[in-house]
């Protein structure tokens, strides 16, 4: 199903979608998206790997499809998270955790196999095979009203035995109505074989509109041409990199390039705007950066134990850096990654801290036992105590790398 099927489900709309930003440039990805939403509204299901640079446009690329499709479909998103890397099936346990309503609808070996990868019942490791299989029958289970875009940015974070589930159900798509998105900077050799998107950069009638919006004051040309250069059509970067020059490199003064990687450069870039920030708003920050879930209420909890008040919330806001609603998460991904590079080892340590007293002992033990050991400088037996169980409950799981 090409782009005009597509324009059959979801009539053409104006460049402005659902309060985000316009998209220049990507009339083809965008296309190409919708038209496997429109093959799973048909009955027909598929998955494709969108990659691309830190920053190129991945993101805001999903945004707009999932503001696009949101009447039509059934949309389940999530952000994989680089700090959950060693949790075995956390990836997938965020992304289907609350269809275990359904599991019961499973073959019995299929539930017990996503139960115990869950943590929710004790028994033998389970076998990908059965986990890949019961994860195929839960989406098709949600798919069953309506069809279902899944959506998992950041893929390149997931842990390796979620990764697996997902490339195992992915490749063995049908007919349930399910179209499934995996957003990720280099594509993964684990998703071998499925349909492939690389996101370029911006081409340059489109880059240098971008950066004018940018800087509506003007640019230099030199200046322009030079930015335009460096960043190489990604976007992040033309409306990242403007922002940290002075008035008079912007005026033509810019005349020296950094040597830092472009990644390394936006990211540069977003800790200068949050400088100005109080140091109560940039520690808020870097708590909702070393909380991977989302989860506001945790969110709440730990910045009480920290003694961070209102006033944080509303500057860390102001600033556009995060949205709070029934996820707490980050404008752009890069910034999370800013903010927790550039803090100190003590508030990174005062963060995590925090997020461990907050935790369920009972209900969350294994991201609890990661929080201490983040928090702890010296050797602990009893933090290690806790690692170790939790190296126990991730190999009950499945999960023994």
């Amino acid at each position: 199903m090409g782009e005009g099927m597509a324009e059959r489900y979801f009539p053409a709309k104006a460049d402005m979608v659902a309060g985000i930003a316009p998209l220049r440039g990507r009339r083809r990805e965008l296309a190409e998206l919708e038209a496997l939403v429109s093959r799973a509204r048909g009955g027909r299901s598929g998955a494709v790997v969108v990659s691309g640079e830190a920053g190129v446009g991945k993101t805001a690329l999903l945004d707009h499809l999932t503001a696009r499709v949101a009447a039509h479909v059934r949309t389940e998103r999530i952000v994989a998270s680089q700090s959950e890397m060693e949790l075995a099936y956390a990836g997938l346990h965020q992304l289907c955790g609350h269809m275990m309503g359904s599991a019961a609808r499973l073959p019995a070996p299929q539930q017990e196999a996503i139960e115990v990868a869950f943590g929710l019942r004790s028994a033998a490791a389970p076998s990908p095979f059965l986990v890949g299989l019961a994860l195929l029958g839960l989406l098709t289970e949600a798919a069953e009203e309506r069809a279902l875009l899944c959506v998992v940015d950041d893929a390149q974070w997931l842990d390796q035995a979620s990764a697996r589930a997902l490339a195992f159900a992915a490749r063995r798509l049908d007919a349930e109505g399910i179209a499934l998105v995996l957003a990720m900077r280099q594509a993964d050799p684990v998703f071998a074989g499925l349909p492939h998107r690389v996101v370029e950069g911006l081409g340059h009638e489109d880059a240098c509109e971008l950066l004018r919006l940018a800087v509506p004051g003007g640019l230099d040309l030199r200046v322009r041409d030079q930015l335009v250069a460096e960043a190489r059509g990604n976007p992040l970067a033309l409306r990242e990199l403007p922002r940290a020059l002075s008035p008079a490199q912007i005026a033509g003064g810019f005349t020296l390039t950094s040597s830092l990687p472009l990644e390394s450069r936006i990211e540069q870039s977003l800790v200068v705007q949050l400088a100005p920030l109080s140091a109560q708003a940039r520690l808020l920050l870097l708590l909702a950066a070393a909380e991977p879930t989302g989860d506001p209420g945790l969110l709440w909890r730990a910045s009480a134990v920290l003694g961070l008040g209102p006033e944080a919330f509303d500057a860390a806001k102001d600033a556009e850096a995060f949205v709070v609603g029934t996820r707490v998460g980050f404008r752009h991904p890069l910034v999370r990654s800013a903010v927790y590079r550039a803090a100190s080892p003590g508030d990174r340590r005062r963060v995590h801290a925090a997020l461990a007293d907050v935790t369920s002992a009972e209900h969350d033990p294994d991201r609890r036992a990661w929080h201490r050991a983040s928090a702890t400088l010296q050797p602990d037996e009893e933090v290690a105590a806790d690692l170790e169980k939790s190296a126990v409950r991730a190999r009950t799981r499945g999960g023994a790398a």
